[in-house]
């Protein structure tokens, strides 16, 4: 729990300043141990010109995306920092609860096939919230796996019209299609 904390106190930090509307700034430098400037410190990226109108919404859509990009890739360590985060942040919303609860259901999964499959759920309790709070500016893609969770089918949130399935990620990375679009 303790890694979980130290590893989710600047994600939260980042969600929390992308929530008060914050624009983007310079990230700082950090002199390193011989007193000469690091890379910058990384920070959420927003996507671009999606605005969700409810701004706690919205830095939870954001920790959305870096939980369905580490399911993609197949990190389970990063897909728990993100769901830590969402928990976090979803703890504010009101009708979030199922969506607090499943996030953690995804951080306390044993491995990336458990975890992907909290995903589906969490997706499906995202994609009620965002069509109830509505979007102020750009387009959300409602995309559908049909072979997710064992042929079942899953959903999920994305920017992009194009196709990257956090469901079988490298595998199948292309297999899915847009089923709706929210503007």
């Amino acid at each position: 729990m303790t890694t979980f904390l130290k590893a989710g106190l600047p994600v939260m930090a980042a969600a929390l300043l992308a929530a008060c509307g914050n624009s983007k700034t310079a990230a700082p430098e950090r002199p390193d141990s011989s007193g000469q400037q690091s890379a910058p410190v990384t920070e959420v990226a927003k996507p671009a010109g999606l605005q969700l109108k409810n701004d706690q919404l919205n830095a939870v859509y954001q920790q959305y995306q870096q939980l369905s990009t580490a399911l993609i890739n197949g990190d389970e360590a990063a897909a728990r920092i993100a769901a830590n985060a969402i928990e976090a942040g979803a703890k504010g919303i009101s009708g979030a609860e199922k969506l607090v609860s499943t996030a953690a259901g995804i951080m306390a999964a044993p491995h990336l096939d458990a975890q992907r499959t909290a995903y589906a759920t969490l997706s499906n309790d995202l994609i009620t919230l965002v069509k109830k709070s509505g979007i102020s500016s750009g387009t959300l893609y409602v995309d559908y796996c049909p072979m997710a969770l064992n042929d079942k089918g899953g959903y999920w949130l994305s920017d992009e019209s194009g196709i990257k399935n956090p469901y079988f990620g490298d595998k199948m990375l292309t297999c899915g299609e847009v089923k709706e679009t929210i503007q």
